[in-house]
């Protein structure tokens, strides 16, 4: 899988870190960045809160897809379901649809960890 351009992603529902190589197809891995998603307020129509959550949901997926340009392969690791939501929206993201995603359980680890974590999986 050398000389693609692979991106790692640990995630729950409200943040992610997002791990990538320093330089483009080459180096070693290393955090690009942490994106925490927003909280919804409470509001007095359930309808209102799901929507709210959605729209929310889609901004947090957004952000942490600007930190993969021309990404080539993605692994999503994380905890609950928001590492198969997240692929579901690479997916129907124009921009990644030729980009191969995974995804797996895991705890939340530490940024070091989390490095050796997908520079294992990459090799």
């Amino acid at each position: 899988m050398s000389n693609r351009k692979q991106f790692g992603i640990w995630m729950n529902k409200n943040k992610a870190t997002v791990v990538g190589r320093e330089n483009a197809d080459t180096g070693n891995f290393i955090i690009l960045a942490h994106v925490t998603g927003e909280h919804t307020s409470g509001n007095s129509s359930e309808k209102n809160e799901h929507n709210q959550e959605k729209t929310l949901q889609a901004k947090f997926f957004k952000e942490i897809a600007s930190h993969m340009q021309n990404a080539d392969v993605v692994h999503v690791t994380g905890i609950g379901e928001a590492q198969e939501q997240f692929n579901h929206f690479l997916a129907d993201t124009a921009q990644f649809k030729n980009t191969k995603t995974s995804d797996s359980t895991s705890e939340e680890m530490s940024d070091e960890k989390l490095v050796e974590f997908f520079t294992e999986n990459f090799g």
